[in-house]
């Protein structure tokens, strides 16, 4: 029999079974799906994502599979059509909802935890193999001896972590100090935080195209207008920004120049001096968000320094986090900015959020003082380069055709390029079906994608071995939907990959 059609029969199977089960109950294990309905493990795993995808069972990683909650029946739910009133009263501005509007899903998408039967490879925080579990419950522990751990901390943040972010970003001589630095609730708070203090609703924006959907979603919701500028290997294509600019007469460029989200390119030096240049032309600010710096791989070149670090007009406002290098709990970021524009920004994060959490920065500080984030950052940086390679020799051997030319040297995801009148989203579903997580590349695009695209992530799998079986997993999914590239990789490809 088909493997399809085991899948299908043991969904449906189990679909009818669920009658039986009370809401929250907990199904039998994996092992003993195996046995009771003579199957495969990985017919199993299939079904009970299909199921998940319904959303009629939930997968809580480490207990089970259980029966989901039902939703309040629609008659009991109250009469909400005042509601389209209500949030349709204010003034015309960009729309929340719609093709290029505020749509949670890709956010979503990133932030559930498929079942534990499913190859992650669209995630993007470190799976717990690759956090520093020990070196962050020992911080913690020494955090709440600290005296004044649960004080009300300085609204700019924590004096001893302000300097030590600004060390970090600027270099132990460069010219940032503690009084440029505000320490913010993580990379996504703090872009928040900047698009609302630098940027009017209904103002554009120019963004990097492709680029982060969680920055897209932020800016619409805060009124903006997001302006495409294309993005190629060697970062932000310069030329059609200094267009941007004088089309549109933004007075924001949003960029990440290391290892771009999601392209993994890094600005050229030359485009480097010369984003700074026509920003400072425009009388615009750049929000350099440098979300990858701690994520460069053990085969990486020497980094550049941020762009921060050579701006002294104040031109640039710089985003660091540690929550991408540690874990998705610690959320602890900070904001670099120089001149008016700080107090900008301050005013809107104590608006927003008053302060971060004193205990969340003690245990921040205690962190990135020890001995032990040198050594996290070291085997970070070996265990990022040789997932990539793992991920890139199972594409070079089943997908040779989607194999970047250029692979990148940091970050934690590969870009790929489906053949023209793929279907993303049914590639993604079938995905799904076969075992395996990934990103459609559409949400990616502020405006209509250019071409059909593929983010596949290598840091929220357990291991090697599961990206390599995700690989193989997506070689069967693209089969299924007819969207299997046929052409060969371009010569050199295969050399480039295994560097």
């Amino acid at each position: 029999m088909k493997d399809s059609s085991s899948v299908a029969q043991l969904a449906a199977t189990l679909r009818k079974e669920l009658d039986r089960y009370s809401e929250g109950a907990k199904l039998p294990s994996s092992r003993d799906l195996v046995t009771l309905h003579r199957v495969s493990p990985v017919t199993v795993s299939r079904a009970i994502a299909t199921l998940v995808a319904e959303g009629v069972v939930t997968s809580r990683p480490g207990a089970g599979v259980f029966k989901a909650t039902a939703r309040r029946a629609a008659g009991a739910l109250g009469d909400v059509s005042w509601q389209e009133v209500a949030l349709s009263a204010d003034p015309p501005h960009a729309p929340l909802t719609g093709p290029h509007g505020t749509d949670p899903a890709a956010i979503l998408a990133t932030l559930n935890t498929p079942p534990p039967e499913v190859v992650d490879l669209n995630g993007g925080y470190l799976h717990t193999a690759l956090q520093p579990e020990r070196a962050l419950a020992a911080a913690l522990a020494r955090a709440g001896r600290r005296p004044g751990t649960w004080s009300r901390p300085p609204v700019e943040g924590l004096a001893e972590l302000r300097q030590w972010f600004a060390r970090d970003i600027g270099g132990p001589n460069g010219p940032l100090d503690a009084s440029d630095v505000l320490i913010a609730g993580g990379g996504q708070g703090a872009l928040t935080t900047v698009l609302r203090a630098l940027a009017a609703p209904g103002s554009p924006v120019l963004v990097e195209s492709p680029t982060y959907p969680g920055m897209l979603a932020v800016a619409r919701a805060a009124g903006l207008r997001p302006v495409p500028v294309p993005v190629d290997a060697d970062g932000v294509r310069t030329d059609l920004l200094a267009e941007a600019f004088a089309a549109t007469r933004a007075r924001l460029f949003v960029c990440q120049p290391l290892f771009q989200n999601p392209t993994g390119a890094a600005l050229s030096p030359q485009r480097r001096t010369e984003v700074l240049d026509i920003a400072r032309s425009a009388g615009a600010f750049v929000l350099e968000d440098d979300f990858a710096r701690r994520l460069a791989h053990a085969d990486s070149p020497p980094l550049p320094l941020p762009l921060a670090a050579d701006d002294p007009d104040g031109v640039v406002v710089h985003v660091r986090s540690l929550t991408k290098v540690a874990s998705p709990s610690l959320r602890i970021g900070a904001l670099t900015a120089r001149g008016p524009a700080l107090e900008r920004l301050r005013a809107v994060q104590v608006t927003d959020s008053f302060f971060v959490p004193r205990p969340l920065q003690e245990t921040a500080l205690e962190l990135v003082g020890s001995p032990a984030w040198s050594r996290h950052l070291r085997v970070l940086a070996g265990a990022l380069r040789d997932r990539r390679t793992a991920l890139l020799t199972a594409l070079g051997g089943a997908l040779p055709a989607l194999l970047p030319q250029r692979p990148p040297r940091g970050g934690y995801h590969l870009w790929l390029r489906l053949p023209d009148g793929t279907d993303e989203q049914a590639v993604v579903a079938a995905a799904l079906r076969r075992g395996v997580s990934i990103t459609a590349g559409g949400p990616y695009f502020s405006a209509e994608a250019p071409a059909p695209h593929l983010r596949l992530s290598y840091v929220s799998a357990p291991g090697t071995a599961q990206l390599e079986d995700g690989v193989h997993r997506l070689h069967r999914a693209l089969a299924e939907t007819g969207a299997l590239p046929t052409e060969q990789p371009p010569s050199g490809a295969e050399a480039a990959h295994s560097r």
